[in-house]
């Protein structure tokens, strides 16, 4: 029912848009005006409409009323000839009453009906075989609500989304090196590339995938501060020009300036978590299996969010 909006720059207003939507609101006068006509190209670039319909609502969902929205991030690397799994899924669910942002991990080995393929699958398998389309209808089965909008973000550049804004600076709890970098526990400063490895290790760490999600979940937030910094208006440029060529979605300009105004203050509350399950092997491959009382409980969670039944 909502094609592809404003795509992958994450966030409750989803994330990574929401640097340039901040960005806009910084900014003033003759600079105003620049960044305007940058990022109204900026989105016209990352703007990838989709054709999809919903049963998930009663009725089209109208941002200008406020009415809570969905969104699906999607953490893809992309390789030639190869659309790419998506390895990082996150579900945003926005309340502008509430004033409440919650970001639900879903690891990528999730066992569940593929839809509109006809086999039951790891859900990150998902994208490969049909984009963002099969994608949202995938995630929107499984957790029984509605997905509004999605975010696909190119995982290799995302690195230069992190070096545009200067950098970001996180709350490590776990020691580990990965692909030649050490990671300390403690505050610690990462440039893109850095980030791109704190983001993906997962095999030394004693949460698996989980511990994972978390570290990409704080790169996210991170890049979000960042990106708001009055710091980062000198180099908006560099900004949406990373923006623009690593992220799509199906968010209007004029969806993304709804939500700036009706939904701001729900960035201030954001919760983060994961839905848990048991690692299986069937048929000698392994995967994530969530119980039907876990995928309830989260579902239950989601709709009150979202107020829908």
């Amino acid at each position: 029912m909502r094609h592809e909006k404003k795509k992958k720059k994450k966030r409750t207003w989803l994330k990574v848009v929401g640097i340039i939507v901040l960005l806009f609101i910084l900014a003033g006068g003759a600079f105003a005006f620049s960044i305007w006509n940058s990022l109204t190209k900026t989105v016209e670039t990352m703007h990838t409409p989709i054709d999809r319909n919903t049963d998930k609502r009663a009725k089209e969902l109208a941002l200008s009323d406020q009415e809570p929205f969905s969104m699906l991030m999607l953490g893809v690397d992309e390789r030639d000839g190869d659309k790419g799994r998506s390895d990082t899924m996150i579900v945003l669910t926005v309340n502008p009453e509430l004033k409440s942002v919650k970001m639900l991990s879903i690891p990528r080995d999730t066992r569940t009906e593929i839809v509109g393929h006809g086999t039951q699958d790891k859900i990150n398998h998902a994208f490969a075989f049909g984009g963002a389309e099969m994608a949202m209808d995938t995630v929107e089965n499984f957790l029984d609500i509605p997905i509004d909008y999605y975010m696909k973000i190119n995982m290799e550049g995302f690195k230069d989304i992190v070096d545009a804004v200067g950098g970001v600076t996180v709350q490590n709890d776990l020691d580990f090196s990965y692909e030649g970098k050490h990671f300390t526990k403690g505050i610690i400063n990462l440039s893109g590339e850095d980030a791109l490895k704190y983001s993906r290790m997962r095999y030394d760490d004693p949460n698996g995938d989980y511990g994972r999600q978390s570290r990409q979940r704080a790169i996210i937030e991170a890049v979000i501060k960042e990106g708001a910094s009055v710091s980062t208006l000198t180099s908006y440029g560099d900004v949406f020009d990373a923006l623009s060529k690593n992220i799509q979605t199906n968010l209007t300009f004029d969806d993304m300036m709804d939500i700036q105004k009706n939904y701001r203050d729900a960035s201030k509350n954001i919760s983060q978590s994961t839905i848990p399950g048991n690692g299986e092997k069937i048929d000698g491959i392994y995967y994530n299996i969530v119980s039907e009382e876990e995928q309830k409980k989260v579902q239950t969670q989601l709709k009150e969010h979202l107020t829908v039944k």
